[in-house]
């Protein structure tokens, strides 16, 4: 009897033993089951989103898809080899023997190249010619004016070429690799140019004389460190010589700073050059970057960072420059800074100003690529509008031209014109010192074309 309780006892704890294990188990499935459903229990916000999502799916991928296809080229071997070639080829021709290389602090590097072996000279009216010597200076030329020896950084290095030599800064692959190609490489974009300056997402601020003849200009150009929104734009500050038509057969020579990006790689402030006599078609091109422009001076090289820059309600610095005409050879020689000849363009450059220039221009130029479909933000000279004045907006002083005689002379019937007023303005004057003037520029503070400019001006105008 014993025993067959101890046996049905046993049994029956079997029993709950499998009936324990049997709960236990069913208990861990259906929390697994919990578990799952909870991961998987979607907000409504996601199942919008997903929805979404699965509806427009056939666009983005084709859109996403396209941009790809814009901005990142297949890899074609052979194109990219021919196109080095290319480059390389450019290379050689532009990057001319050098007898000493500079660094400069920024990173460039200067090459010290004997004059005779300038790209100028690769010119097919300049071959087997040689750079002439310094015409004379127009009368009421102030030599005695205070300036700055040292007006550029690779020359705080300590180092200069050597004489019978120019500074020619390097031109790198990448510098050629960042424009749209090799052969417009170092060149303005060519496009219609309007007698009223505005011209296919080109703006200005600029002041101008025309209706004479005239042999020459100078002045004083403020230069600061604009912002550039991105490398397809820039920012200047400059003088313009124009003759022609403002057509096809457009004749231009310019100097002043610029910021350019895609020129140079970087946002530093830049002495540069230019030329064209063709409305900047197929003709001229930046600094040395072609054959043309005839380099003399062994201190100066075009194309390299301008130091010191101007400060926001702090110290002021500007570079004086004077092109004029040379009554004996009738070549357009160009002085930087005080009394220092850089050099000439060989009136056998051009058509129209072979004579003279037909209108004089100073001031500023941005270009608005409209890359996010509204204004750029890119900044003229200080990036502040003309009505805050000195330490703040920037400036042109002193501003003159040469007259049929040889001398430089005030201006006559000066004019001011803004292409988009809410956006770069400028104003002018005329003082005992600083002559004929202008205050232009405009804010990187704004993001659509009418609204914001108009906004940021009226901010500027109560301070």
């Amino acid at each position: 009897m014993g025993i067959e309780r101890r046996e049905e006892a046993r049994f029956c704890f079997c029993l709950f033993c499998l009936r324990f294990d049997h709960i236990r188990r069913r208990r861990r499935r259906q929390q697994r089951t919990v578990i799952a459903s909870s991961c998987f229990k979607i907000p409504p916000i996601i199942s919008v989103f997903v929805f979404m999502l699965l509806m427009f799916s056939p666009v983005f991928p084709a859109t996403s898809a396209k941009k790809l296809r814009r901005d990142h080229h297949v890899f074609r071997p052979q194109e990219e080899t021919n196109k080095m070639k290319l480059v390389k080829a450019h290379l050689m021709k532009i990057n001319k023997p050098f007898v000493k290389s500079i660094q400069s602090p920024d990173g460039d590097t200067i090459d010290c190249v004997l004059r005779h072996h300038q790209p100028a000279f690769d010119h097919p009216k300049l071959k087997g010619t040689k750079p002439l010597d310094p015409p004379e200076r127009p009368d009421g030329h102030d030599e005695g004016e205070i300036s700055s020896e040292n007006h550029q950084l690779w020359s705080l290095s300590g180092e200069s070429c050597p004489e019978g030599t120019i500074p020619i800064r390097r031109t790198s692959e990448q510098d050629i690799l960042r424009a749209n190609s090799v052969k417009k490489f170092g060149r303005k974009i060519a496009r219609p140019v309007r007698r009223d300056t505005s011209s296919y997402g080109h703006e200005h601020a600029v002041g101008y004389v025309s209706g004479n003849k005239y042999f020459g200009a100078k002045a004083s150009i403020n230069v600061w460190a604009p912002k550039v929104t991105n490398r397809y734009e820039f920012s200047l500050s400059q003088m313009w010589l124009i003759s022609g038509s403002f057509g096809h057969d457009l004749n231009t020579i310019e100097a002043g700073w610029q910021v350019s990006p895609e020129l140079y790689g970087d946002n530093r402030p830049r002495f540069f050059t230019y030329w064209t006599n063709d409305a900047y078609q197929t003709t001229g091109c930046y600094n040395l970057l072609c054959s043309g422009f005839v380099q003399t001076n062994s201190r100066v090289a075009i194309g390299a960072a301008i130091s010191p820059l101007s400060v926001y309600n702090g110290g002021q610095f500007d570079i004086s420059l004077m092109i004029w005409k040379d009554p004996k050879h009738g070549n357009w020689w160009l002085e930087f800074g005080s009394g220092t000849l850089v050099g000439y363009w060989p009136a056998s450059l051009f058509s129209h100003l072979r004579d003279h220039a037909s209108m004089i221009q100073f001031g500023g130029e941005i270009v608005n690529s409209r890359s996010w479909g509204s204004h750029t933000s890119t900044q003229m000279g200080s990036g502040h509008f003309s009505g805050q004045g000195f330490g703040k907006a920037s400036y042109i002083r002193n501003m003159q031209v040469v007259d049929w005689g040889n001398s430089l002379i005030p201006l006559s019937n000066f004019k001011i014109l803004a292409d988009h007023p809410n956006c770069y303005d400028i104003k002018g004057g005329t003082n005992r010192v600083w002559g004929n003037y202008i205050y232009y520029g405009g804010p990187e503070q704004f993001t659509s074309y009418d609204l914001q400019c108009i906004r940021e001006k009226k901010m500027a105008a109560k301070e």
